[in-house]
């Protein structure tokens, strides 16, 4: 019987988008997304604040419109995926692992260059969703 690998996560980009065009037209688009959880300290009772970072890797058709979006660091992302595992060698020779999430979907929640309108309000952009299929390159 089968698992379920399964990701949400909503959190801002890190960083701006790193889109590269490899060879045979596939374009694939990586970024690093930071998710927060808040909770209270249970000897001092003051509140805490955890980030974890993510490392977001969208192929194909969805990395291409990541790069259309022009989605860029402080964006808020709503992104459901899977998580990969992936071995790779250092410059040394050394063995190395990265934890990915391969994205099927992502949504853009707010732009950062866009939050504060006038008079200092928030303000929302337009939603972009884009979904991808399950042509994965591996």
């Amino acid at each position: 019987m089968g698992g379920v690998n399964k990701v949400i996560l909503l959190g801002h980009v890190g960083k701006d988008p790193d889109i590269r065009h490899l060879e045979g037209g596939v374009t694939v688009a990586s970024f690093s997304l930071a998710t927060n959880e808040s909770f209270r300290d249970k000897n001092s009772g003051e509140k805490r604040e955890q980030t974890e970072w993510h490392n977001i890797v969208m192929w194909r058709g969805l990395a291409e419109s990541v790069e259309k979006s022009e989605l860029k660091k402080g964006d808020r992302v709503y992104i459901e995926g899977k998580i990969r595992t992936r071995q790779w060698q250092d410059k040394e020779g050394n063995k190395r692992l990265t934890v990915e999430i391969v994205a099927d979907t992502f949504t853009i929640i707010n732009r950062k260059r866009d939050r504060v309108g006038e008079e200092g309000a928030p303000t929302e952009a337009p939603a972009a969703t884009e979904s991808a299929g399950t042509d994965l390159p591996f």
